[in-house]
């Protein structure tokens, strides 16, 4: 039996096997439907091989490390219900139904399914003897691991990347570099290239990743769930290097999923949001949570007109307007940071503005509440960045004397006379004290909202 984690006392178990496969870049689009409480749609997923997997075959040896040994002990003894789905290879949008295949449907199915096509296939992938596939000791498929909870996983397939329109100036990289002409090769070496972009085209790598994103399947995966893990692999891949390093997974929340809160806010509307704690976003989608698993993401989320999505997020999103009174919402993050930061809050939010006090906070801004330049150019002619590559505001020299980065406010309707009274003013104050205490504000702008009464987390960060 699975060992039961109370999340309240235990740590959470971290089942991704990023020495094998890093996610560098997840895209994200995905439906909020109220009506029956599930955010549903697909995530792609960008990979490059780990560092373990880099290491080992360059040496040519393979091993299993502690960390896969802790992954066996956690893994089910039993196996898992696959679902078994007749669909296509393309990237048609499959129908939402819950599968559950077990007993002598699961043996049926997977004769008719070609995803399925033995017993051990269809038995799910659990067993202490498959965990050290992963690895890969030359007889088995490599697989990979996600961190995963409370989500139905509907489909996973490869994406065919090299379908983009303009993929060419990454393939002619590829052949430069000497890259095998099998398809999955080429598809694995643009993922490579256009991961690896430097910082300075950011715009340029979000573009491509969008439409890679977008880009038709070219055939299904294997998967099974568990109660921490989505695994998935593909038929006679036994490495990280042939596996494919762009994926789509189908899938859906659950009502009662422990990362996301259905509920109403001060006003009496619907509304949900992410909650940080106890299980991250695990059960918002399928993710790497050690703590190298740094990634940048976009996120397309679409609902009913007349609500609002707040997700973190470098861009002040603003709607588009599709047909059948459906809003379209779009931010995007280029700091590499970890899953569990990201965070979504949708609901009839309101905007809380009040343009003299805008005049007036402006004025503060460029005196009282910002520190002398003599004072800031001191301390930051000292300040060397550390980390991973990345559009990094602290080199920015306006970003250095910004006192009070640009921020928003939202709150329920009924709250909002309430925050233009008291909160407009605090919030320049607090983010003053705080650029004097810590320095530059690490991203360009804030949004701020009054959450319902019962959130029971620390904040949505």
């Amino acid at each position: 039996m699975e060992t039961q984690l109370d999340p309240m006392k235990d740590d959470l178990p971290l089942m991704a096997n990023t020495s094998y496969m890093l996610v560098k870049h997840y895209v994200l689009d995905l439906d909020v439907d109220f009506k029956r409480k599930v955010i549903e749609g697909s995530i792609v997923l960008f990979f490059e091989t780990g560092s373990q997997y880099s290491k080992t075959s360059s040496t040519g040896k393979e091993c299993c490390q502690s960390q896969f040994d802790e992954t066996c002990k956690m893994r089910a003894s039993e196996p898992c219900h696959i679902p078994v789905i007749n669909l296509s290879t393309c990237s048609s949008k499959p129908e939402y139904n819950d599968f559950a295949v077990s007993g002598k449907e699961e043996e049926a199915t997977s004769d008719e399914n070609s995803n399925h096509s033995n017993n051990e296939q269809a038995s799910g992938i659990s067993s202490s003897k498959d965990c050290c596939d992963i690895e890969n000791h030359g007889n088995k498929d490599f697989l990979l691991v996600l961190d995963c909870c409370d989500l139905s996983v509907l489909k996973v397939e490869e994406v065919d990347v090299s379908a983009v329109s303009g993929i060419e100036k990454f393939t002619r990289s590829a052949k430069q570099a000497g890259v095998s002409k099998e398809p999955q090769n080429l598809r694995n070496q643009i993922i490579h290239e256009l991961v690896t972009l430097p910082a300075d085209r950011w715009k340029e790598q979000q573009y491509y990743f969008t439409h890679c994103s977008q880009a038709p399947g070219c055939g299904d995966l294997l998967f099974t769930t568990g109660t921490w893990s989505l695994e998935i692999r593909k038929s006679g891949i036994q490495t990280p290097a042939g596996f494919p390093h762009a994926i789509r997974i189908w899938y859906k929340t659950k009502p009662e999923g422990r990362s996301v809160a259905w509920t109403t806010d001060q006003s009496g509307r619907p509304c949900v949001y992410t909650m940080g704690s106890p299980i991250n976003n695990r059960a918002l989608f399928p993710c790497q949570e050690p703590p190298i698993a740094l990634a940048t993401w976009q996120a397309s989320v679409r609902t009913a007109a007349g609500f609002v999505v707040l997700m973190s997020g470098e861009n002040s999103a603003e709607p588009v307007q599709l047909p059948e009174g459906i809003l379209s919402w779009y931010y995007y993050v280029s700091m590499p940071m970890p899953a569990s930061t990201f965070t979504i809050a949708v609901g009839c939010w309101q905007e809380v503005k009040q343009q003299s006090f805008k005049q007036t906070a402006a004025i503060e801004t460029n005196t009282e509440l910002s520190l002398p330049s003599s004072q800031a150019d001191c301390r930051w002619h000292e300040e060397i960045c550390g980390h991973v590559e990345y559009p990094c505001r602290f080199q920015n020299a306006a970003a250095r004397l910004q006192a009070v980065i640009p921020h928003r406010v939202f709150a329920p309707l009924c709250l909002t006379e309430s925050c233009e009274e008291y909160l407009l003013r605090l919030i320049p104050q607090c983010l003053s004290a705080a650029y004097a205490t810590l320095g530059t504000h690490p991203f360009s702008r804030l949004d701020v909202l009054i959450v319902p009464s019962n959130f029971s987390s620390l904040g949505m960060a």
